[in-house]
């Protein structure tokens, strides 16, 4: 449903990519108030806010005050999402000063609040913006971490506001949650894997399969929206990565495996969304494997690759919730519910997979089986919202746990 947002705009360099994250919110039906600082109309004007939103841009609390707009804007809003959010005003949010339109409408507002960060490495790291993010995510605002690339100049590093599209993602996410949708994974690591792992035969051939890594990024978006720190390990994924997530570039079963070992040693939920090759060339030749002149076909001698769901199964900690995944195209309960066993996992969600079917899709059904015996049916829904009620099965096992 079309919803009340206000997008503030921090007073820095990327505050042009705001431009496009205006666009999102506008295209997809939503009422748009557009709050830039004073810094920020340095780098975008607000005849350019105006022009896009359909609304007058002001950045003090003197235009059109009859109509009291630092009380209103913010006590209206169904969402307030700010990109960039500057060190600077990362600061003044934490510590309650209102000294210009924006703030003002953070410190009225009632409704989610959702920052997106950018900065310099050495800003975001500093003990400050540290203590100011932590303050500001115990009082329920969604700090997004920012992503790792190119900053101003040429320095590279974290600071780097995440692409425009995928805060819409979180901000939509957000909104669908409600007001009131409690972040039950506030202060949880969180490790999902994404994908479907390649095993090389030869310089130009694999051995692979579809799985594009929807399902995987999809848990990570809810995660982070859910308040979690969140770790993908990304098995041949071309989607961009979700805001304010770690991602790990893997590409084989063996990659992939030693990854998420080492993520998962400290996290409080392991979910294994990818789709690692059961199989790997015996050897593997060093030229491209010609055809013969009698078109003999080769035989290629295969191996099996480590379960890496049993053997996190193992190592994992008394605390950890670990979701495994089964694609079946057949008997896919009972198969499902004997893998559950052997991989010694909490849960285990079951896709029938084939021609057309989960793989690729934005949508997905699955049935999620618990080592406690139940059984909950997923219909076809997006893989958000699948996500989002394995989620909260997931939250359930760790209030028991912890």
């Amino acid at each position: 449903m079309p919803a009340q947002v206000v997008l503030g705009v921090g007073g820095g360099i990327a505050a042009y990519k705001a431009c496009e994250l205006l666009r999102l919110f506008t295209e997809s039906g939503h009422d748009v108030r557009v709050v830039p600082t004073a810094s920020a109309l340095r780098f975008v004007g607000a005849p350019t806010w105006a022009a896009l939103s359909g609304k007058p841009v002001a950045d003090d609390v003197w235009a059109e005050v009859h109509e009291v707009p630092h009380v209103r804007i913010g006590k209206q809003a169904d969402l307030v999402v700010v990109a960039p959010t500057t060190a600077d005003l990362l600061a003044k949010v934490a510590h309650g000063l209102a000294d210009d339109l924006l703030t003002n409408t953070l410190l009225t507002a009632r409704c989610p609040v959702v920052l997106a960060p950018a900065m310099h490495t050495e800003m975001w790291e500093h003990p400050a913006t540290v203590a100011n993010v932590a303050t500001l995510r115990a009082r329920g605002v969604l700090v997004i971490e920012p992503a790792s690339g190119r900053l101003t100049g040429a320095d590279t590093g974290k600071g780097r506001l995440p692409d425009p599209a995928e805060i819409f993602a979180i901000a939509r996410r957000t909104l669908s949650r409600g007001a009131v949708a409690p972040r039950d994974l506030t202060g949880r690591r969180v490790v999902i894997t994404a994908g479907g792992t390649r095993e090389p035969l030869d310089p130009v051939r694999f051995l692979g399969n579809r799985s594009s890594g929807k399902q995987g990024y999809a848990f990570a978006r809810t995660a982070t929206v859910r308040g979690a720190m969140v770790t993908v390990i990304a098995a041949n994924v071309s989607l961009p990565d979700p805001a304010g997530v770690e991602v790990v570039r893997v590409s084989t079963t063996e990659e992939l495996r030693k990854a998420t070992l080492s993520a998962a040693a400290d996290a409080d939920v392991v979910v294994m969304a990818a789709a690692p090759a059961d199989f790997r060339p015996a050897t593997y030749a060093d030229q491209k494997i010609k055809k013969t002149d009698d078109g003999t076909a080769p035989t290629i001698e295969l191996v099996t690759n480590p379960d890496i769901a049993a053997e996190l199964g193992d190592r994992r900690h008394a605390h950890q919730v670990l979701v495994a995944f089964a694609a079946e195209t057949r008997e896919a309960e009972p198969n499902a519910r004997a893998k559950l066993a052997r991989k010694k996992a909490d849960l285990i969600v079951v896709n029938e997979v084939g021609r057309d079917k989960v793989f690729g899709a934005d949508f997905n059904t699955a049935v999620v089986l618990g080592a406690d015996g139940s059984r909950t049916v997923f219909p076809e829904q997006s893989k958000e919202d699948l996500a989002d009620g394995v989620w909260d099965l997931v939250t359930t096992r760790l209030t028991v746990s912890s």
